[in-house]
């Protein structure tokens, strides 16, 4: 469909609590106090302190960093990444998580099928490709940073493991608010893994959880039409979200989707439609805070 170009109304922007974000280019002032400790993002220069990536300004007590607002995924212990498979080696598969460089995932830091606990064997190396091989996509925890940046993985627990039919949306890892928990199953009838590398994964929400295969069976049976239009409104309203550079987390995506309701899927990513969905979610989320 073709559109004529129609004048934009200014989105006023949504200033956090606590103020507006203090937002700077590569070679801006930050300060000049020389109080300040140097942290990501940013270098001193003739006793200035001064900002190295475009970005927002955040500061811990003494310490200023600069929060790229696009960069590739920098990984923590702790974060909950989706990620995909690129290579089979000894011992360990090679994972794509969106970072600067591959991650690992360890055959001895993986539940074997079952939730069997015991040492990994020959047989078990040689076994490797039919639990995970190339291009299957996984959910995973960060178990360590190596010095050079690169994240090793883990899946001891049976909620981590293969993933099965869904959607995988790429963002910014920038837009993936941190939260307790990034596995969500929304009300709306689909489930939804916000990993914080910026991999989002859409999902029909299963009717049992099925403990007993630790994460290695997926279930590959026909999903119904209903479950796949709910899966494609969410996907729809992901994009809506990032386009308009709104956080992503689980309150913002149901905001969203319901703010949707009225418009068809596909109508959802014309660009008066998504700013008027994202412009009723975001005054909704304002209206929460407040």
């Amino acid at each position: 469909t073709m559109r004529l170009p129609v004048p934009r109304k200014a989105v006023g922007p949504s200033a956090p609590r606590g103020g507006e974000k203090h937002l700077v280019a590569p070679g801006d002032t930050i300060t000049t106090d020389t109080g300040y400790m140097r942290g990501h993002g940013t270098y001193v220069e003739e006793e200035k302190l001064i900002a190295s990536v475009a970005g927002a300004v955040e500061r811990v007590n003494k310490l200023v960093c600069v929060k790229a607002l696009k960069t590739r995924y920098n990984g923590e212990v702790g974060d909950i990444v989706v990620g995909r498979i690129t290579e089979v080696q000894q011992k360990r598969w090679k994972v794509e998580t969106n970072s600067r460089l591959d991650s690992v995932l360890l055959l001895s830091s993986m539940n074997l099928p079952g939730g069997e606990l015991r040492r990994r064997s020959a047989e078990d190396e040689l076994a490797m490709r039919d639990y995970l091989q190339e291009g299957d996509l996984i959910s995973a925890e960060v178990q360590s940073v190596f010095s050079d940046g690169a994240v090793s993985l883990h899946t001891r627990s049976l909620k981590y493991g293969k993933l099965g039919q869904g959607v995988l949306v790429q963002v910014s890892p920038s837009l993936v608010k941190r939260q307790k928990t990034h596995f969500h199953d929304l009300p709306c009838g689909a489930s939804v893994i916000l990993g914080n590398n910026g991999f989002i994964w859409i999902y029909p929400t299963p009717e049992q959880k099925d403990e007993e295969a630790g994460g290695f069976t997926t279930n590959l049976e026909p999903v119904p039409l209903s479950d796949r239009e709910v899966i494609s409104r969410l996907r729809n309203c992901i994009v809506a979200l990032v386009t308009q550079q709104l956080m992503l987390f689980d309150t913002s995506i149901l905001y969203c989707y319901e703010a949707s309701l009225p418009h068809q899927i596909k109508d959802i990513l014309k660009p008066e439609v998504m700013e008027e969905i994202v412009l009723e979610t975001r005054q909704r989320l304002l209206d929460l805070e407040g």
